[in-house]
């Protein structure tokens, strides 16, 4: 900081004077450290968001997929295929049945077999609360045997409703390599919608996903 003391004397009397103000160069430290304290917010912000969205794969979609492998490890049944195996059609066909948010019965056969059941953070097995960029919200899993629109593809699959874009578009990177809404096993349900290219997360803020089981 710039000071200027200037000293004058009328008889006894001493009478000092400080001018003070910043020089440009303390100006612009002052500006380079201010730019730095935000980028590391933002910086700050994109990571945790990434962590959200890393944990929401690990914890609800790899826990189930995992679940679902290991109980036709165990059993040599598809889960959630017949009511024995803890589904709604009468026999097993090889495919998903159309099993809703409700997973009880998918519970109770996990548990029979000595599985642990998924947990998330909402109490309920079948449903994930989310928070991101653009908003909260609680995506509910179902299982679905769904054909693809872009490449006939049927297969047997999670299908997600209520799924932030931000959280969706994330996951097609994650699982992927790449974000595109039409191919791969993660897609945009139907996986027409919008030619491959997710929505806008300024213009959408939830979309319908689905996430392919490759075996049996």
């Amino acid at each position: 900081m710039k000071k200027i003391r200037q000293t004058t004397k009328e008889g006894s009397l001493t009478l000092v004077r400080n001018n003070k103000g910043f020089t440009l160069i303390e100006l612009a430290v002052v500006l380079v450290i201010i730019g730095l304290i935000l980028g590391s917010v933002i910086k700050g912000k994109d990571l945790i968001t990434s962590a959200k969205q890393k944990n929401f794969y690990a914890s609800f979609i790899k826990t189930w997929e995992l679940a679902i492998a290991t109980y036709y490890d165990r059993t040599g049944f598809l889960l959630g295929d017949g009511l024995v195996n803890g589904g709604t059609a009468a026999s097993p066909d090889g495919i998903f049945d159309n099993v809703g948010t409700d997973f009880s019965n998918v519970e109770a056969i996990l548990r029979r077999v000595g599985l642990e059941v998924p947990t998330t953070n909402t109490g309920n097995s079948g449903t994930m609360a989310y928070s991101g960029s653009t908003g909260s919200a609680t995506v509910s899993m179902f299982y679905r045997n769904l054909a693809s629109v872009t490449d006939g593809r049927a297969g047997n699959r999670l299908y997600f409703t209520g799924m932030p874009t931000d959280l969706a578009v994330a996951l097609d990177r994650i699982i992927d390599g790449q974000t595109d809404s039409a191919n791969g096993e993660f897609r945009i349900f139907p996986d027409n919608t919008g030619a491959g290219v997710w929505p806008s997360v300024q213009t959408q803020a939830t979309v319908n996903a689905s996430y392919r089981i490759n075996f049996p």
